[in-house]
């Protein structure tokens, strides 16, 4: 393997390999459906589907002969030319446009649009085919080919969708980079991490902000410190005490994802925010409920995607006041929680 994204490899199997020992697809991010959220989970998890709605996109990079296929959450209501804040999210292995969409919907209610763009060569369909060969899936999807087309992807679906109809009421200067374990790392390349200097990991200057969640360290790169000191937008962390991902020979926990935030912007001076919350899993903050605990799991997607809107609201609008009260506001299920440069 050329090692450019080696990093990525060794914690991918071991995801895998979960899913593997639990005699099914550990990862797959299904969407969460009303129905389904009003028994299994409190009414706070809860969106009320008037708040928002959702149009699908099954675009094309031709030059990369590579499907694209992306889901647009919206606010209800007329919308204003320029007027909307986007977020542009990028799934963790296994997942899909679908995935995550506790976060699209929430963020859509509260005012801003979210572009979830599925990535093809390391999406659901690694779940497909024989359960002994999915190690061989996985490796093949974390290959510095994908890595880098994740990358690309992102920037594409970010390109088409600005010039889509629905585009010309997103403020291009007010957009935002997330993603969940694999697509915290697409994020932190599109946010300007430096891998080997690679010149052809440039970050998309388009993103002003970048929310990391299970960030998984870059494996085989020595100090991270080199790799996202120089990030220079503001970033917010969000990982779990239990957040673990071990096979033999490899374990990465939440002093990797803490090492991380730590190193990020340190040249810089950025903005950032950490959250860790007690207990939980690495994928606890997809759409699957019940993993890390079946009381604890709603409280940390509610408070993730709290976290998440308060972040937001900081840069964009000011207002300090929700970022703030949070950790007090979730005392029992918080570990720690720090921000540095607001």
């Amino acid at each position: 393997m050329q090692p450019v994204l080696r990093l990525l490899t060794l914690s991918l199997i071991g995801l895998g390999a979960l899913g593997v020992q639990a005699a099914s697809p550990a990862l797959v991010e299904p969407a969460i459906k009303p129905e389904a959220l009003a028994v299994s989970a409190p009414e706070g998890l809860t969106v009320d589907p008037t708040q928002y709605t959702s149009q699908t996109f099954d675009w094309n990079d031709a030059p990369r002969a590579r499907s694209v296929p992306a889901k647009l959450y919206l606010p209800t209501g007329p919308l204003k030319p320029g007027g909307l804040p986007l977020v542009v999210f990028s799934h963790g292995i296994g997942g899909s446009r679908d995935g995550y969409s506790y976060l699209g919907s929430y963020f859509a209610a509260n005012g801003y649009a979210s572009l979830h763009v599925q990535h093809v060569g390391s999406d659901r369909q690694l779940w497909s085919g024989s359960p002994w060969s999915l190690v061989s899936r996985l490796t093949e999807a974390a290959q510095e080919t994908e890595a880098l087309n994740r990358v690309k992807d992102v920037k594409f679906a970010l390109t088409r969708l600005l010039a889509e109809p629905v585009g010309s009421n997103i403020n291009t200067q007010r957009l935002v980079a997330a993603g969940h374990s694999y697509g915290a790392n697409t994020t932190m390349l599109l946010a300007g991490a430096q891998v080997n200097n690679a010149p052809y990991l440039a970050k998309d200057p388009r993103f002003s902000a970048a929310i990391l969640i299970s960030a998984p360290p870059f494996y085989g790169f020595g100090n991270p410190q080199n790799i996202v000191s120089s990030i220079d937008v503001p970033t917010l962390h969000i990982t779990a005490t239990a957040d673990d991902i071990q096979i033999p020979g490899y374990n990465s926990g939440v002093a990797d994802r803490v090492t991380l935030y730590q190193a990020t912007g340190l040249t810089s001076r950025a903005a950032k925010v950490l959250a860790v919350f007690t207990g939980g899993s690495h994928s606890i903050f997809t759409d699957r409920m019940g993993t890390g605990g079946a009381a604890l799991n709603p409280k940390v997607k509610v408070a993730t995607r709290q976290l998440s809107l308060a972040f937001l609201n900081a840069l964009h609008a000011k207002d300090l006041v929700a970022l703030e009260k949070w950790s007090g506001q979730h005392a029992d299920i918080v570990a720690r929680f720090e921000k540095a440069a607001f």
